[in-house]
């Protein structure tokens, strides 16, 4: 299945149901911020497109970023959470085992940024899917891991939608 096979019956859903967006986009942002979905679902392509729907089709962006920011936030916290209980082990799960390199890729952004490494790698494609895990894996005092994972929610979320809402739909 290609991309614009799924992109088109999900954004004439979100058309449709104009209510179930901030849902829609808070479940695509904890696929795209979970470690394990994050590798199969093309989420970032999908937040885009839902953003350029706010900019046109009069959608409040508000609730829409809160969603995307609370579906991105629960993600990563759900994948410190399974390094943190599984430790390396993690890594040994489909589809992550077939990404050897991202879990040394991980570890060394991790141990070089700190925390952050957990705010900076929700931005950077690959180290998104790892990052939070390695965190959990390296038992990162789960404070600081919250702060930046929500300080970097709340931007990612933003940088993900706005540029297609444009600034007349960021006003409501």
């Amino acid at each position: 299945m290609d991309l614009d096979a799924l992109a088109t019956p999900l954004l004439d859903v979100v058309r449709a149901h104009q209510e179930w967006t901030p849902l829609i986009v808070g479940m695509l942002a904890f696929a795209e911020s979970l470690a394990f979905l994050s590798l199969l679902v093309p989420s970032t392509v999908l937040l885009l497109g839902i953003g350029a729907l706010i900019g046109v089709s009069g959608l409040e962006f508000w609730p829409i970023w809160l969603g995307a920011a609370a579906g991105g936030i629960l993600g990563d916290g759900v994948s410190y959470a399974i390094g943190y209980k599984f430790k390396h082990a993690a890594f040994r799960v489909w589809p992550l085992s077939y990404h050897p390199n991202l879990a040394d890729r991980g570890e060394r952004f991790f141990a070089r940024w700190g925390a952050w490494g957990v705010f900076l790698g929700r931005f950077i494609g690959p180290m998104r899917a790892v990052v939070p895990l390695v965190a959990g894996i390296f038992a990162m005092p789960i404070m600081v891991f919250q702060m930046a994972n929500i300080a970097s929610g709340l931007v990612w979320a933003f940088v993900m939608l706005a540029p297609g809402a444009g600034l007349t739909a960021l006003a409501k």
